[in-house]
């Protein structure tokens, strides 16, 4: 892991454990921790999270955490999708193998082992398949933007050798993402770009070029950034790019009131009446698609 990798991990995990030391736990929200999706250790295990009394299928939200690929796990993100839980959804959150020690495209694998899962358990933890929401931000919102373009694009998919499951992928929500990922492809790669895809893959390689592969069937998309998201600048063009293909996006810029700052991945500190806008409007967004 490059030095760059290591400090934004040190940095990182000092910032999340402050921000959660404040949020208790939602309630109302029934937990089955640490279930294995994936033989890999506990990359390879995911949560899943509903309301109490659930007796039915709900539909069901998979979040893809972030953290630049080389950081971050499902503990940080309990608290925002259990709070996504209490909007009437299951919610799935998932370890996935980071890098460098598991490079692209380990956890569009591991995304799709997690859809997988849920096919095979989806009775026995009120998962409905027919309605299927993907989120993430961050690294993951780019790595959902991606396997929507997986899910959607037959021959994209067989680019990676993936055998997409018989899900309904009906929306995504990409939250404070980076979309166009042929911006860190070049070398030399930067420290974070070079721990996740390594100096092996060439700056050619079709996987790599994401917006190249959106088609107009993409899942419709709800894009969000804030007033000092260091990726706010990545929103507008994702928005744009899509409605130009056709596709029912909306996007958003939240900013505080009195002009404070608001940063990168905002909408996770749910104690945030930004967060709480952020995530009522991307679930309302959800639902007009069930």
């Amino acid at each position: 892991m490059s030095i760059q990798s290591i400090m934004f991990n040190i940095m990182a995990s000092k910032s999340d454990k402050k921000r959660d030391a404040a949020i208790p736990l939602p309630k109302g929200v029934t937990v089955c921790a640490d279930i294995r999706y994936a033989p890999h250790g506990k990359e390879g295990l995911l949560d899943v999270y509903y309301p109490e009394g659930t007796t039915e299928k709900l539909p069901t939200i998979v979040s893809i955490h972030g953290g630049g690929y080389v950081y971050g796990s499902k503990a940080i993100y309990q608290r925002y999708c259990m709070d996504l839980a209490r909007r009437g959804f299951t919610v799935v959150n998932f370890n996935y193998r980071l890098a460098p020690k598991n490079r692209f495209p380990a956890p569009l694998e591991d995304t799709n082992a997690v859809m997988h899962w849920i096919c095979a358990h989806c009775e026995a933890y009120h998962m409905d398949t027919d309605k299927i929401f993907l989120v993430g931000d961050s690294a993951g919102a780019q790595l959902a933007s991606q396997y929507g373009a997986i899910y959607n694009n037959p021959r994209y998919a067989s680019l990676f050798g993936l055998s997409v499951p018989s899900i309904h992928l009906r929306a995504l929500g990409l939250n404070c993402g980076l979309y166009d990922t042929s911006k860190f492809v070049s070398f030399p790669r930067k420290s974070l770009e070079r721990d996740y895809l390594g100096n092996k893959i060439p700056e050619n390689d079709p996987r790599l070029f994401v917006l190249e592969a959106i088609k107009g069937n993409y899942p419709p998309s709800h894009i969000t950034t804030a007033s000092h998201d260091f990726l706010k600048g990545n929103a507008e063009p994702m928005y744009r790019l899509l409605m130009e293909k056709g596709i029912d996006t909306q996007w958003k810029c939240y900013e505080k009131p009195d002009g404070g700052e608001l940063g990168h991945v905002f909408h996770v500190n749910i104690l945030l009446p930004e967060a709480v806008a952020c995530n009522d409007e991307q679930c309302d967004f959800f639902r007009r698609y069930l």
